[in-house]
């Protein structure tokens, strides 16, 4: 019996050696987005982002093949959490992102980062992830929160806006939006209103709005809130008299459905962020009709374009390690080093693993029939890192 066992080993290690070898020849990136619910406009236009990179990059890095796997956090964050335990247990990803809210971030990434894998959020820029609890295994392909309306802020200091009225959901990120506004706005806040994330009908703030009187209106409705705000602002007769100003609420992902409700209200509405789809650099200038030939002739959103480069900013990561992901602290300094050409440009990140950048005003406008951000002159942020960088004790 004994030596059956004996003779049997060997063809049991041959039975496993190629399942094992082909485990070791795949990059796995487990990607947790929101797929389903009226929130999905932006995480499937990251989704499809994702999938250029990956063809852009020939589905493979450092001679490995690189499996994307996409699962769905339904908007909630304790099933983003639950979604996450599953990529790490059963499809042992050796990188987790995605993250679209700052809240599913906040339920995931410690699970992830444990777990001893890298986490690289492609939208969501929870601004505790760039301080006190910056992470070396944590790196963030976006933003920090308060760093876009900071942007916005100085845009309307540019624009002459002297009294504004701010509103938006009453979550993490609606919150950080109005700490970044407010640190660089100089003129007169007449209003801050954080409403119920549940909330749909705007009727009582608009009836306030009227009544203050501001230059101009600023809000963060991401996603489903802003589709349904921008309607009522129109309805109530708002966008005759007041000037709208918004971050993450106009883009590429929901700028086709306004222009097929002909909500023409919009065009000329300004907001600020780090990328646009007429960016003048290689990247960008290969990402844009590849990602209109991939998604529905949709222009990309800057969510696109963040999945892009966190990809790529992995691929980078693997390429520096040659493909070994056991040696983790190669594959960390490759995504350091960030050696990949950006949809930015040339991308540099500080210390704590979130990008330093220029941010640039946008504007809604009708290119060739199809409404699109386009880039309004030169950077209103120049080389801009999170402002609590200097808490990361990396």
């Amino acid at each position: 019996m004994i030596r059956k066992l004996i003779l049997a080993a060997p063809l049991a290690a041959m039975l496993v050696a190629p399942s094992a070898q082909a485990a070791d020849d795949t990059i796995r990136v487990g990607i947790n987005l929101v797929l389903t619910t009226p929130a999905s406009i932006i995480g499937l236009n990251s989704k499809a982002g994702f999938e250029v990179a990956l063809k852009h990059l020939g589905g493979k890095v450092a001679g490995k093949k690189i499996e994307l796997i996409f699962e769905d956090n339904k908007f909630k964050p304790a099933i983003g959490k639950q979604k996450t335990e599953k990529l790490i247990k059963k499809d042992k990803v050796h990188f987790l992102t995605g993250f679209i809210f700052s809240h599913i971030l906040a339920a995931s990434a410690p699970v992830g980062l444990k777990a001893g894998k890298f986490v690289i959020s492609s939208n969501a820029g929870h601004s505790m992830y760039s301080g006190k609890k910056c992470h070396k295994n944590f790196f963030n392909s976006a933003w920090e929160n308060t760093q876009t309306p900071m942007a916005v802020g100085q845009m309307l200091n540019n624009e002459g806006v002297k009294k504004l009225y701010i509103l938006a959901p009453n979550y993490a990120a609606g919150k950080q939006m109005i700490t970044g506004l407010t640190r660089t706005f100089k003129g007169k806040v007449v209003a801050k209103a954080l409403t119920p994330m549940s909330q749909r009908d705007w009727s009582a703030d608009l009836s306030k709005i009227k009544a203050a009187k501001p230059d101009g209106v600023f809000v963060f409705y991401p996603g489903a809130w802003g589709p349904a705000f921008f309607t009522q602002y129109a309805q109530a007769g708002l966008h005759k008299t007041i000037p709208l100003y918004n971050a993450f609420s106009i883009d590429g992902a929901n700028l086709p459905i306004f222009q097929k409700r002909k909500m023409t209200h919009l065009l000329g509405t300004m907001n600020a962020n780090f990328w646009a789809p007429d960016l003048d650099n290689p990247a960008t200038r290969k990402f844009v009709p590849a990602f209109k030939k991939h998604y529905k002739g949709q222009i990309p959103a800057h969510y696109a374009a963040q999945a892009y480069d966190a990809l790529m900013l992995i691929a980078a990561g693997v390429r520096a390690a040659k493909g070994d992901m056991s040696n983790m602290d190669a594959v960390r300094r490759g995504m350091e080093k960030a050696d990949f050409d950006s949809v930015r440009g040339k991308i540099k990140f500080g210390k704590n693993h979130f990008p330093i950048q220029d941010f640039y005003a946008r504007k809604v406008v009708n290119k060739d029939g199809q409404w699109q951000l386009s880039r309004v002159g030169n950077a209103v942020l120049k080389n801009h890192a999170p402002t609590n960088s200097g808490e990361c004790k990396l």
